[in-house]
């Protein structure tokens, strides 16, 4: 799946997708960054509710997909355009984070 399907599909709505091709290959659940950081796959969606500037590195350093805000948690202004200058895929959705990657499986799954 493209991470530009899940804005299409209404799944999530993009706060900056400057890759919207890029493959989802995993889903990956995570708040400690450190901990992101050594065990996220690349090309992984990175579901998380953290949304400071270390965010963008960590996603860069993992080489995620995107990284998709659950809960309705939207980043500050300096996240997102800091995000959309290094290539980050940026998302955000209502849905918790179980039911977010839940809705990613089973998208993934139906292919």
């Amino acid at each position: 799946m493209k991470v530009s399907e899940l804005v299409a599909d209404g799944v999530c709505r993009a706060l900056t997708v400057t890759e919207g091709d890029r493959e989802i290959g995993g889903v990956y659940i995570g708040d400690l960054l450190s901990w992101v950081m050594g065990r996220a796959s690349a090309d992984d969606a990175w579901i998380t509710i953290m949304s400071n500037i270390n965010v963008v590195a960590v996603a860069s350093l993992a080489d995620a997909a995107c990284v998709l805000f659950a809960e309705g948690v939207v980043p500050d202004d300096n996240v997102i355009t800091t995000a959309a200058e290094k290539g980050i895929n940026l998302l955000v959705s209502d849905l918790a984070a179980y039911e977010l990657a839940v809705v990613l499986h089973e998208k993934m799954t139906a292919r």
